[in-house]
């Protein structure tokens, strides 16, 4: 049976035209500076060699591994800026992975941010590193902003959320307590409303606000999310436990020991992952839709659709065009749903798939670093003095 490896955020395609990019830099904005502090950012998550612009105005990283309690005590790590006084500080959350905040391209990322003057943490977020998208995910987001104000002494911390984890920021940012320690929120990638994600990886198809209707091809491992998440719609009960270690040795993307474990179900249970295996998501409509009607009430909890309303800071979005796992026009839905003088800056990039960077185009190349920059400036909430 042939496997599809979940979305691989690998940050290869990045930027072809630097030169070109560079010159536009220099000659067209008064801010030269901060352009190219998130060229620099953006060059680091895409894994480019090590360069001059790599290196622009940065700073040595020291880690600490760190814990914090909230429901549970969890692990965090800590990204200090050497030299940096007063560095300013900003949560980042990983997306769905089974690796948390040890998946490689999170911590580059967080290096990248942290070298240029913020004090980053990383907390491991245990539903979402278990491929699930659970209301409680956004209590641990809270708690970890709560650790970050805390230690840093700071007025406001910064928040930013991959894929799913930023929807569920933007729903941890609707309490009040952890509102007031924001200085903004930054969604990549993220969901409005996660039943109706849900359905894309069904259909292979999503509606924008406007009522058009986008046609994509969902990534197959969606299916095997929601197969895992609502593993009784189907499975027997009897096979339900043995299906969600099938169905998360699979997400791990060991299939050798995925067909052992398959092995382990009755009969019926076999042919049903089979189906699964083979990515036969129309043999499975009426699961998924049971799945669906069943979690509808969790499914809602872990939609920012009904919190955005009590979200008043600064917001900011940023969608691949041609995501396959969160269909960009959930980011027009958050557009929309946001409370008037929220939202600072959206885009829909097609140099960027699901959080992954890349493109030739100049002109969206240059959108993309000019809303980096922008969001480089709403996370600096201090006067960061650099030794």
């Amino acid at each position: 049976m042939a496997h599809s490896k979940p979305p691989v955020r690998h940050y290869s395609r990045i930027l072809l035209t630097l030169p070109f990019l560079i010159v536009l830099l220099l000659a067209l904005t008064p801010t030269v500076y901060d352009h190219m502090r998130a060229l620099s950012i953006l060059m680091v998550i895409a894994d480019k060699p090590d360069s001059a612009i790599t290196r622009f105005d940065t700073n040595a990283v020291i880690e600490e591994e760190i814990t914090f309690p909230t429901t549970v005590v969890a692990r965090a790590r800590l990204y200090h800026p050497v030299g940096v006084a007063h560095p300013s500080p900003v949560v980042v959350i990983h997306g769905v992975h089974h690796l948390g905040m040890e998946e490689p391209r999170l911590k580059r990322f967080a290096r990248a941010l942290s070298s240029h003057g913020f004090l980053v943490l990383t907390p491991q977020v245990d539903d979402l590193a278990d491929y699930s998208i659970t209301k409680n995910s956004a209590t641990v987001i809270g708690d970890a902003v709560h650790e970050l104000a805390r230690r840093s002494g700071a007025p406001k911390v910064g928040l930013l959320g991959l894929s799913f984890a930023g929807g569920m920021s933007l729903i941890a940012a609707s309490e009040p307590p952890v509102q007031q320690q924001l200085s903004g929120v930054i969604a990549i990638g993220a969901h409005d409303d996660l039943t109706r994600v849900l359905e894309f990886f069904e259909t292979d198809e999503t509606q924008a606000p406007d009522g058009t209707v986008l046609k994509m091809k969902a990534h197959e491992y969606g299916s095997l999310v929601t197969a895992y998440s609502h593993a009784s719609a189907f499975f027997s009960p009897e096979d339900v436990a043995q299906a969600r270690i099938t169905l998360r040795t699979l997400l791990w993307e060991d299939l050798p020991k995925a067909h052992a474990e398959a092995a382990k179900l009755s009969p019926q249970g076999q042919a049903r992952m089979a189906l699964l295996f083979a990515h036969d998501t129309k043999s499975l409509v009426a699961d998924t839709r049971r799945g669906l009607a069943q979690a509808r009430p969790e499914l809602d909890a872990s939609s920012p659709h009904y919190y955005l309303a009590k979200v008043h800071v600064p917001v900011m979005l940023l969608h691949g065009a041609e995501d396959n796992v969160v269909p960009p026009t959930e980011t027009l839905w958050l557009e929309r749903d946001l409370p008037p003088g929220v939202l600072q800056a959206a885009l829909i990039s097609s140099c960027i798939g699901h959080v992954e960077v890349g493109g030739t185009s100049t002109m969206d190349q240059l959108r993309l670093i000019h809303w980096m920059k922008e969001m480089l400036n709403l996370l600096n909430t201090t006067s960061a003095q650099h030794g």
